[in-house]
């Protein structure tokens, strides 16, 4: 199991949402967040200047088994890529387990088969 964390910016989260769910992701947790990076510019948008480090953005979280980690973060990549300062990053990690709660079950076989 890998567990894939993605930064994407606010302006490109309804888009990516729609497309993991349309790729079968049947849950993902997500949430706002701020952060800051090395690569910070000033830009003007409709005659307001602002800096990228302050690009409003998402984070989401999705744990998934191994064979459907590479679809997942192309579809991220497609869908989130402006080939703009503060498009985001993805993270992938190895999941030890993962436990169900409500059946006490545990290992990959809490999470859902895709369709």
């Amino acid at each position: 199991m890998k567990k894939i964390e993605a930064i994407v910016r606010k302006t490109k989260f309804e888009d990516v949402k729609e497309a993991l769910l349309n790729s079968d992701i049947d849950w993902f947790e997500y949430h706002s967040v701020h952060g800051i990076g090395q690569s910070r510019e000033e830009r003007i948008y409709r005659g307001v200047q602002y800096s990228t480090d302050v690009i409003e953005r998402m984070a989401l979280t999705i744990v998934c088994r191994d064979q459907f980690v590479d679809p997942t973060v192309k579809v991220i990549l497609d869908v989130a890529h402006t080939g703009e300062v503060g498009d985001g990053r993805i993270f992938v990690s190895e999941m030890i387990d993962t436990w169900s709660i409500r059946t006490g079950e545990n290992g990959d076989t809490v999470l859902r088969d895709k369709k």
